[in-house]
């Protein structure tokens, strides 16, 4: 079994303000799962920090970019080296968001290796760019098609690597917004499985087809939203939909993306801590991450 190491990447710098005055709390995102002994339950090594930049939106407007967009850019080099470094070292990535911006760092790192794949567990296909929108913003909202290469040029093509993602080596998984983005990501070939289709074909089934299409290139990547979960299970998260998976279901979705020996890692984005005043969520979510992990081991608290 592969060694693990478990990355720290708070930022918050992907989000909208959920208030005036306040920055989103899923910069504590790290903090809450290391504190239901995340590190010694899957026998990781603690691979530090990488600390974000200040949050600053004060005077942004529709109009001006992708909010904190080089605060955003500054970061993604930053955790792109950092992720280098674990897997040069053979080891498996946790990584600990933060909001789903964070994808950039390990996108532009796998991205400098090779042909990388990415499977995408989210409640949304964060698609938006300008083609398709008025204007950008926060840029969790445009995680997919920034890594394929469509948007801003400092963050989506960093040393002239775009896209750090092919578009038909990226699989999305548990999306329920099933407006235009839907019908755009499919005509381009992107592979989209929404939750009923999972659901009906099983998630274990879902997964295990998507792990054997991924591993085929130089190795894949799992970004983990917590609003792929059902609010009724999950409700501390950025953005919860109706209609989501529960946690037998994504741990069946889970387990064979990542005990793929193609897969070099995941990452676990959105969940607000702010919103799980007595960490049972956490529990819920550190209890999920093992159990796909490290199947069939003993990981009680």
């Amino acid at each position: 079994m592969r060694p693990t190491a478990v990355l720290d990447a708070p930022s918050n710098l992907g989000l909208r303000p959920p208030a005036e005055g306040l920055v989103p709390g899923c910069c504590k995102l790290a903090g809450a799962l290391r504190d239901q002994r995340l590190l010694d339950r899957l026998g990781a090594r603690d691979a530090g920090v990488v600390v974000p930049p200040r949050y600053d939106v004060r005077g942004w407007k529709p109009g001006d970019g992708v909010l904190n967009a080089e605060s955003l850019a500054a970061y993604t080099r930053r955790l792109a080296d950092r992720v280098t470094t674990v897997i040069d070292q053979h080891e498996f990535l946790v990584l600990l968001g933060g909001d789903c911006s964070i994808l950039f760092g390990p996108a532009l790192a796998l991205r400098r290796r090779g042909r990388y794949g990415l499977a995408y567990l989210d409640g949304s296909i964060d698609f938006r760019h300008t083609g398709n929108s008025d204007h950008v913003g926060a840029s969790a909202g445009e995680g997919t098609a920034i890594v394929t290469g469509r948007g801003q040029p400092d963050i989506a093509d960093i040393d002239g690597l775009s896209p750090y993602v092919r578009v038909e080596d990226l699989e999305v998984l548990g999306v329920r917004d099933y407006d235009g983005d839907l019908a755009e990501v499919r005509a381009l070939g992107m592979s989209v499985h929404t939750t009923p289709e999972i659901l009906a074909a099983g998630a274990a089934a879902i997964g295990a087809r998507t792990a054997q299409r991924l591993g085929a290139l130089d190795g894949f990547f799992v970004h983990l939203d917590a609003d792929v979960l059902d609010p009724e299970v999950m409700p501390a998260a950025d953005a919860p939909d109706p209609g989501g998976l529960d946690y037998p279901d994504l741990t069946a979705l889970l387990r064979p993306l990542v005990t793929h020996p193609s897969c070099v890692g995941l990452q676990l984005t959105i969940y607000d801590p702010d919103l799980d005043p007595d960490g049972r969520y956490a529990a819920s979510l550190a209890d999920t991450l093992v159990d796909a992990v490290r199947p069939g081991e003993e990981h009680g608290l």
